[in-house]
């Protein structure tokens, strides 16, 4: 946005120079990327953001400069105070065929114009801010639009079809030059002004070459309206137009202002090219209301950690446009309508801080109040992930709507089916993770990957004979073959169960989770997870059968999913001190060999039993399967640490205690001992 200091001052009595006044509005907000002095003329470029359509013009920017300058705004100087007579002829039909495209249109009939050169003045003020001279009613129509930020357009009324302005989408193929001499081809999607016989303009965005006024027109219609930011915004891009107009309307302008500024520009032609307005009509009603927000004056000084004094807090506010009436310590206050952008008490206190001066607000280090808080839910989430990540897993994230027939392959349960899917794929709700994060696994494979380890925590969607409801879960596969890091060497490990279950077992440990189990299913290769004898999820590796529908060949894929929400409520995350034991551990070995069928837990509960409390843990450090043991037997090794808190432990009381174990492995596990 360009705009010229000497504009500025029609508007305002600034005492500041040029650099000075580009310094303030700069920390007020408005960035002056340059200012460049030209024919006697200061220009500022400004960098205008999106949510502020009201500083795209010169009564915008000058709005501000009076506030940050301590002025008074001079709108009664102004021709946008001055007003149209209206003719009671009725010789206009104005048709909007949709509200929603163009919620107002206004037009007036102005007749006997005497197009040609505009005056020195005006040349030189569009020239400034970059838009070059045409004739003395098109630079009126764009005077005003960098006034006011109303865009305007006018047409040779002559050459409209006559008695009726049409605004309507464009007909398939409908064809129109527009001013710049390029011929489009419209389409459905693109909004168009018409007379009863053709379309004469791209609304919004670009004048037709047909009606544009020239140095032959002697009758105008002036177009103010406003049409819908979304089809704007659509249409320029569709035809690679762009405009002053265009950049206005996508950005949103203010219906209140079409009038004020159709009259503005019909005075200046009455002045300038001597024509006479015959009629003035209008079709739609803008719909803005004022918007009512309470500002505590607590709350700004909490906010920005200054007191700023209730009188100033009034000015400022009504500097800018706005109502304000104060009640105690609360000011309601009235949002003008070309204020969009404000919507809540935060954004009033944000305009506080601009008008006032960021370097008037003392810096200060935040004070930090020590809280004790109990961790959330996308606390334990983000904890969950991070474990799993850092035991050697990748995070996937797949869609919550997936087909029917990949869901086929690991249930026969009724899911919630969306009524209109986008496609097969996206047919219904997923009530499982597995399925997707498995085509995942298949994916990767495809890719030649030698090693696959995914997790994904997100919701599944569940219910059909009751209430349909969500369930926070987590799953994780394995695949492949990982390599590790050893002692020996580097070396390959192939993914197995026991795997999956030692990194569910460590994130339990985590989590503070003690009382878990893991329970064969009736699923060959298939375990149940109990937390506190609540079923929360299950372990399995996938059947032949299931890889084959999910396309995976000789690949052995090993999955689980385990609801989150079950497993937060039985989390204990509180830490407890432990002061490293006085004296030594002694810690002895026991190998022996076991049925197939028997659960090492059970096994590691009936030790750790017997042995106490001496005995302070018991854990499996080694597995074995091979040729020198039998079919049906496995053999094992429990190392076993006994320790005191009272003094060094000697043979003679650790010799019993070793042997009343050994004793629980042969009477109670028909245990053979190596």
């Amino acid at each position: 946005m360009k705009v010229t200091y000497n504009w500025l001052k029609d508007f305002v009595d600034i005492k500041l120079s040029a650099q000075a006044l580009a310094e303030k509005l700069t920390m007020a907000g408005l960035e002056v990327t340059s200012l460049e002095e030209k024919q006697g003329d200061f220009v500022f470029e400004i960098e205008v953001t999106s949510n502020r359509p009201d500083w795209l013009s010169v009564i915008g920017i000058a709005r501000e400069v009076a506030a940050i300058t301590n002025s008074k705004l001079k709108t009664q100087n102004s021709k946008l105070q001055v007003k149209v007579q209206r003719s009671k002829e009725d010789a206009l039909k104005i048709v909007i065929e949709d509200k929603k495209d163009c919620p107002l249109y206004t037009a007036k009939i102005i007749k006997d114009v005497k197009v040609g050169p505009s005056p020195e003045w005006l040349k030189k003020r569009l020239e400034l801010v970059g838009c070059r001279s045409v004739n003395n009613v098109v630079d009126i129509s764009n005077y005003v639009l960098f006034e006011t930020g109303e865009p305007l357009h006018a047409f040779d009324l002559d050459k409209l079809a006559a008695g009726e302005i049409i605004v309507r989408r464009a007909k398939k193929a409908e064809k129109l030059t527009s001013i710049d001499g390029q011929e489009l081809l419209l389409s459905p999607d693109i909004l168009v002004i018409a007379d009863s016989k053709k379309a004469v303009a791209i609304a919004g965005i670009m004048g037709g070459k047909e009606t544009e006024v020239s140095i032959s027109t002697k009758n105008i219609l002036l177009e103010a309206a406003v049409f819908d930011p979304i089809l704007v915004r659509r249409g320029k891009r569709s035809l690679g137009l762009d405009s002053e107009s265009a950049y206005r309307f996508e950005r949103g302008v203010v219906p209140q202002i079409c009038e004020q500024a159709s009259g503005a520009a019909a005075e200046l032609i009455a002045e300038l090219a001597q024509g006479e307005t015959v009629l003035a009509k209008s079709s739609g009603l803008p719909k803005k209301k004022a918007k009512c927000i309470q500002l505590g004056a607590e709350t700004a000084e909490r906010i920005l950690g200054t007191d700023i004094p209730k009188v100033k807090i009034k000015k400022i506010l009504e500097s800018l446009d706005f109502k304000v009436k104060a009640k105690g310590k609360v000011f309601v206050v009235n949002v003008p309508v070309h204020r969009q952008d404000i919507n809540t008490e935060i954004d009033l206190i944000e305009e506080l801080a601009r008008i006032h001066g960021y370097e008037n607000i003392p810096t200060s280090l935040p004070a930090v109040k020590p809280e004790i808080r109990g961790l959330e839910k996308r606390d334990l989430v983000s904890l969950v992930k991070n474990i799993l990540m850092g035991l050697g897993l990748n995070e996937a994230i797949t869609y919550s709507l997936m087909d029917k027939n990949l869901l086929r392959v690991f249930a026969e349960t009724e899911p919630i089916e969306i009524l209109n899917p986008l496609s097969k794929e996206q047919e219904i709700l997923r009530p499982r993770l597995l399925p997707t994060l498995c085509r995942a696994v298949s994916y990767n494979l495809n890719q030649k990957e030698d090693y696959i380890g995914l997790f994904e925590v997100a919701n599944v969607f569940l219910g059909l004979k009751e209430a349909p409801r969500e369930e926070l879960r987590f799953a994780i596969v394995l695949c492949g073959v990982k390599p590790l890091l050893l002692e020996q060497g580097l070396t390959k490990e192939n993914m197995s169960c026991l795997h999956l279950k030692g990194i569910l077992e460590a994130l339990f440990e985590r989590l503070g989770i003690k009382d878990y189990d893991f329970v064969a299913a009736a699923e060959a290769g298939a375990f149940d997870v109990y937390l506190k004898n609540d079923l929360v999820g299950e372990l399995l590796q996938l059947s032949r059968e299931r890889l084959e529908k999910l396309d995976i060949k000789n690949k052995a894929v090993f999955a689980a999913e385990i609801s989150l929400e079950k497993a937060f409520a039985s989390a204990d995350l509180t830490k407890k001190f432990i002061a490293p034991a006085k004296y030594p551990a002694i810690i002895r070995d026991i190998s022996f060999v076991v049925k197939e069928g028997i659960p090492v837990k059970e096994i590691l509960k009936e030790v750790e039993a017997k042995a106490k409390p001496l005995l302070r843990s018991a854990r499996i450090s080694d597995y074995y399967r091979g040729k020198q043991i039998p079919a049906g037997l496995r053999g094992l090794t429990i190392s076993c640490l006994y320790r005191s808190d009272e003094r060094t432990l000697t043979e003679e009381e650790i010799n019993p205690l070793h042997a009343s174990v050994c004793s629980v492995l042969t009477e109670r596990f028909g245990a053979k001992l190596r």
